[in-house]
């Protein structure tokens, strides 16, 4: 299940590309499946293990070109451990939420993504994010969870303040939108529930089969309650940004 757009990235053979805050590594997989040099980036040792283990298991099946390098690092996203412009793309997907220094993060993302490279940001989505935290403080208040609920155009005019050009806004993941309310009502942890269980199945059955309907139900909900928000950017070339 991908958050970002990765056409719309243009990744593709060569890209050299960084996933901060990469999680399970959904991300991270797909940039390794176009060829990409991508760097798996997280301070989660167990998660970054399991994510090798992928990233090895896709080489032997031959899922990624044999060009393409994957690497996981460990660290912290508030002081990357790379020079200045050294990625044509920096992925941030479902992370900024988590940072209390958002702002140091942000210009982490930005110092080390190459002029004329680009930027995708993702976080949960005002209304639907507002609407879990009303309705369970364990959704967010917890080691580990979501520090604040951003409006997107404000996150949106705080990445250009530091001089990128903002590109597009999406939206995704409508479908999982009130299976997390429906989670936050009756207790995040109760995955037993008959109705949370339900819904997780359709989810995954959707995920694994993509049926033309709710792929369509989902694309046009998006735009209305869509769980989260993407947000593209570039970095303009030196001969750009002195104009």
């Amino acid at each position: 299940m991908l958050t970002v757009d990765f056409d719309r990235l243009g990744v593709r053979a060569g890209t050299r590309v960084i996933d901060v805050g990469c999680g399970a590594g959904r991300h991270s997989f797909e940039a390794y499946r176009r060829g990409a040099d991508i760097v798996a980036f997280d301070q989660n040792a167990a998660d970054l293990a399991d994510v090798d283990a992928m990233f090895e298991a896709m080489t032997q099946a031959g899922e990624a070109p044999g060009y393409a390098k994957a690497e996981t690092v460990r660290g912290d996203a508030l002081d990357l451990p790379y020079g200045d412009g050294e990625f044509d793309v920096v992925i941030a997907s479902e992370i900024l939420e988590h940072i209390p220094s958002d702002a140091q993060a942000i210009a982490e993302l930005i110092r080390v993504l190459r002029p004329g490279g680009m930027l995708a940001v993702t976080v949960p989505r005002w209304l639907p994010e507002r609407i879990c935290w009303a309705l369970s403080d364990e959704y967010h208040a917890n080691e580990g969870g979501h520090v604040r609920i951003y409006r997107a155009d404000e996150l949106r005019d705080r990445i250009t303040a530091r001089g990128l050009r903002f590109l597009r806004r999406d939206h995704a993941h409508a479908l999982h939108a009130p299976y997390w309310w429906l989670k936050c009502a009756v207790g995040v942890r109760r995955d037993d529930h008959f109705a949370v269980a339900a819904y997780h199945r359709m989810l995954v059955w959707d995920m694994m089969s993509a049926p033309r309907l709710t792929r369509t139900a989902e694309r046009l909900l998006d735009p209305l309650i869509g769980k989260s928000v993407a947000l593209y950017f570039t970095k303009p070339a030196v001969r750009d940004a002195a104009r």
